[in-house]
């Protein structure tokens, strides 16, 4: 007699339960869960961002400016579209690892700082056609900042983590820059 409720228990649990399982890990109508790992890469890039505002091909070209941005010593208001290379080492001549593409502005009044919009698009190595974007704050006159990495795409799909960035050579008058770049990036 015992045996025989058990079994009917035992079909009752599985009756209830089969359907759940059917759902695999599914959470509620409109989520799922793919994947649970602990498995996460750490990534540290070290490239330059060569930064050309001035001579016949720019890389950077100021495309919107406020009223009063040409009063403002930050700039104040001013937006610019970049297409710039990333380069192995600080010589424009050395190896194009990718391409900085994205704004900047000058977002701040009383100290040059820019709020950054970019992707830097890997055409070398391991990462060719991945990208990793970061979005946020650089104090310009700083000699050493961070900026936050948001996300990624391709080998850098989920990324976070931050860069440094901190000025190789900069030309006052022209405007133009060379910024060493170290990334770490989770993914």
């Amino acid at each position: 007699m015992a045996k025989a409720k058990d079994v009917t228990t035992m079909m009752v649990l599985l009756i209830t339960i089969m359907p759940l399982a059917a759902h695999g890990s599914r959470l509620y109508s409109w989520a799922n869960r793919l994947e649970e790992t602990s498995k996460e890469k750490v990534t540290n890039l070290q490239f330059y961002f060569h930064d050309t505002l001035s001579g016949k091909n720019p890389t950077a070209v100021k495309v919107a400016q406020g009223t009063d941005t040409d009063k403002s010593p930050t700039l104040f208001g001013a937006v610019f579209m970049v297409d710039d290379a990333l380069t192995e080492t600080a010589d424009p001549k050395s190896k194009l690892v990718g391409r900085a593409q994205g704004l900047y502005g000058s977002s701040c009044k009383e100290e040059v700082g820019l709020i950054m919009a970019m992707s830097f698009c890997f055409e070398d190595g391991p990462y060719k056609d991945s990208t990793i974007s970061m979005i946020g704050k650089n104090s310009a006159m700083n000699p050493i900042r961070e900026m936050p990495i948001v996300g990624g795409t391709g080998m850098f799909r989920m990324a976070r983590g931050y860069a440094i960035a901190k000025t190789n050579w900069f030309d006052p008058k022209t405007g133009d820059a060379i910024v060493g770049y170290n990334v770490t990036v989770v993914h």
